[in-house]
């Protein structure tokens, strides 16, 4: 997954971009539950973000298996995966996300992370539940449902759901700087921040170390980038059905090394920013190319079926294993409960 500083530098550097522009990759404050599932504030569905995997589940599936596939972005719901080295139950178990409380910023996404007390070499990777879409135009409802527009998107003009700040920028030619607004509490361990391509390839990027304390932005600058048009080389972008290049936010990667110190790590995240050029300028066309060959919606639909079949299957298994947990946590106390029955007879 790694790749080093100079290959990523060219693979993302698309000299002779045309105005550079800033937008808000992701924010977390957006991805808290607002369709609430039970009494616990960490508990329910972010809305904007709700996808529905069960489409693609097949007809032997029960009502309550369906139900535990539909979910969405929302913070506790993310990933939190460690190095194999380090997947151990316990480790695991206490490595998770959750929605925390900022004073500055409200909501923000907090991590734990069990690293292992041993001395070596660590990682964990904080990721979205699913691949986030490019080109998705359904429709969160109140009710925890999801539902297919009323009418059909121009995918050159309509902005997908999971933009604005929920996961994908479009319209991306050379990256010229990315910043994470991420809270430190004196760690010595390293950040990365992850995304892919419009062609699936995924670029990890160093983006500096966590011992401060309080809120910084870390920054990424691309080596290759050229600021000056006038010595770039030119690159004309095909057009449809490839629209334009996009990112989208693939998740964090924090390393811990061997020589610090283990065990429960914490921090928190705000949002991720990126300065780019635009891959085109943005122009009205005489024709509706989707409208006319429909490209783009067998692709993407394709792509999330595939996805869906992927994420059904592990969300029907963790249900069946939900339902195999011991229903007792403790042992029952048999003097006591046969004292409780001769009380109730006499």
């Amino acid at each position: 997954m790694k790749r080093s500083l100079f290959c990523i530098a060219i693979a993302l550097v698309a000299v002779g971009g045309l105005v550079a522009d800033e937008e808000v990759l992701i924010d977390f404050a957006n991805l808290v539950p607002n369709i609430l599932q039970g009494a616990e504030p960490q508990s329910g569905q972010n809305q904007n973000t709700l996808m529905d995997f069960s489409k693609s589940a097949g007809t032997n599936v029960a009502p309550e298996q369906r139900s535990a596939m539909i979910t969405s972005l929302v913070i506790p719901e993310w990933l939190v995966e460690l190095a194999s080295s380090s997947k151990s139950i316990v480790n695991s178990e206490l490595s998770y996300t959750r929605v925390a409380q900022s004073k500055e910023f409200g909501p923000v996404m907090g991590v734990r992370v069990h690293f292992p007390v041993s001395a070596y070499n660590s990682w964990a990777l904080i990721k979205p539940p699913f691949d986030i879409p490019a080109y998705n135009y359904d429709i969160g409802n109140e009710d925890g449902t999801v539902s297919e527009p009323t009418e059909k998107p121009n995918y050159s003009t309509t902005k997908s759901r999971f933009e604005n700040g929920y996961g994908v920028v479009k319209n991306v030619g050379a990256i010229k700087k990315l910043q994470v607004r991420v809270y430190g509490l004196n760690f010595p361990h390293s950040l990365s921040a992850i995304f892919v391509d419009g062609d699936g390839h995924e670029h990890e990027v160093f983006m500096g170390y966590l011992n401060q304390e309080g809120w910084q932005e870390l920054t990424w600058n691309n080596p290759a980038y050229v600021n000056q048009v006038r010595i770039s080389a030119v690159r004309i972008y095909p057009l449809y059905p490839n629209y334009a290049p996009y990112i989208r936010f693939a998740g964090f990667r924090i390393q811990r090394d061997g020589s610090n110190e283990g065990g429960d790590f914490v921090t928190y995240f705000k949002d991720v920013k990126v300065i780019f050029d635009k891959a085109q300028l943005e122009a009205e066309r005489d024709v509706n190319d989707e409208d006319e060959w429909g490209i783009i919606n067998e692709r993407e639909a394709a792509k999330q079926n595939r996805e869906a079949k992927e994420f059904g299957r592990d969300s029907v298994l963790r249900y069946l294993e939900k339902q195999k947990l011991a229903p007792e946590s403790e042992f029952k106390n048999e003097e006591t409960e046969e004292a409780g029955n001769a009380g109730a007879v006499n």
